[in-house]
């Protein structure tokens, strides 16, 4: 298949804190737990994958920001407004805070109906309903 994303790596500040949030968002989505290591893991959907890899200490000084140079966020469709909302109530559970509560679940414009919030390093994540 040609243009498909093989896989994406993201390098995250503390493994262990990372994996609590991706695991339990990932699973939801329908990922699933692809490989393990000491020092990563990844999750896999279909033929595409998502790594992430904890950083190394030296490199910590300066912390991740989605206006940098980089990755800004990471949108995942869902399948209808009510997963929309579903994933807004079980965020909130979770003590996960809600970007942009004001204009939610509209944030993203009129007809663009979506819940965005942060990973613990502060990636932005959006989950968007196809319809």
């Amino acid at each position: 298949m040609k243009g498909v994303i093989h896989h994406i790596e993201i390098y995250v500040s503390d493994l262990n804190r990372s994996t609590e949030f991706w695991n339990w968002l990932l699973t939801e989505l329908g990922y699933k737990k692809f490989q393990q290591w000491d020092q990563g893991i990844s999750y896999k959907l279909n033929e595409s994958y998502i790594v992430f890899v904890q950083t190394e200490d030296q490199h910590l000084d300066i912390p991740y920001h989605r206006k940098r140079t980089g990755l800004n966020h990471m949108a995942f469709h869902v399948n209808s407004r009510e997963m929309v909302d579903e994933f807004t109530e079980k965020l909130k559970a979770r003590n996960i805070k809600i970007l942009y509560a004001d204009k939610h679940p509209y944030a993203g414009g009129e007809n663009y109906y979506a819940v965005f919030f942060e990973d613990p390093d502060r990636i932005k994540v959006e989950l968007v309903s196809d319809r």
